[in-house]
């Protein structure tokens, strides 16, 4: 037995354990005279999923993808670009949701042209300067996620019962105003860490 374990465990690579959708972004930088910029998305009217929601250029990773691959590829479709025009600058930090989802992001610059969004993904796209988020607080809210849903809950298994103290879940939520637009949700959460690294990368110098 514990050589078929041995077998099992030996050369096994860990993961999260638990099933999740798998999503990644592209923080995509932009310098127009000296000022350097993030390239944000305003999803089109029709679609299904968050129509005119604010996000990065990104998407669902596909089958046998590795994250990367899908933010290189999604922000190639959605801005209408080429490969050589994208520049990988490094691997943000992923971030593992409440809701089942582990969204992976990237930092990348625009090498060179112009960014002609698809009409049939993109409604339009604007730039918020790299300095804005540096001197800009967000809004935080701290909100619950739950509840527990109690029906049918086997609380006769559990040492008290009904008055076991269940940890209280919460989710970090950020609000960017720039202009008339407001960048939140898992949109804000990656751009204020992307900011944090930096901020705390140029501390130690």
């Amino acid at each position: 037995m514990i050589n078929k374990l041995e077998r099992i465990f030996k050369d096994r690579i860990p993961k999260v354990i638990g099933e999740f959708d798998e999503s990644a972004v592209m923080i995509l930088l932009v310098e127009d005279a000296e000022e350097v910029s993030i390239v944000f998305e305003v999803r089109a009217l029709k679609l299904r999923s968050q129509p005119g929601d604010v996000c990065l250029p990104g998407g669902r990773v596909e089958l046998d993808e590795k994250p990367k691959e899908t933010a290189i590829r999604e922000t190639m479709e959605e801005l209408n670009l080429k490969r050589d025009q994208i520049e990988i600058l490094g691997d943000m930090d992923y971030y593992i949701s409440p809701y089942g989802n582990i969204l992976y992001a990237f930092v990348a610059v625009l090498k060179y042209g112009e960014i002609k969004p698809s009409e049939d993904e993109v409604d339009h796209i604007f730039k918020v300067p790299l300095n804005f988020f540096l001197e800009t607080k967000p809004l935080h809210y701290n909100m619950n996620i739950g509840p527990l849903n109690q029906e049918g809950f086997p609380f006769h298994l559990i040492n008290g019962g009904k008055d076991y103290k269940f940890r209280k879940g919460y989710l970090d939520q950020y609000f960017y105003e720039y202009n008339k637009y407001v960048i939140w949700g898992f949109t804000a959460q990656i751009v204020k860490s992307f900011i944090d690294i930096y901020d705390k990368y140029f501390k130690k110098q």
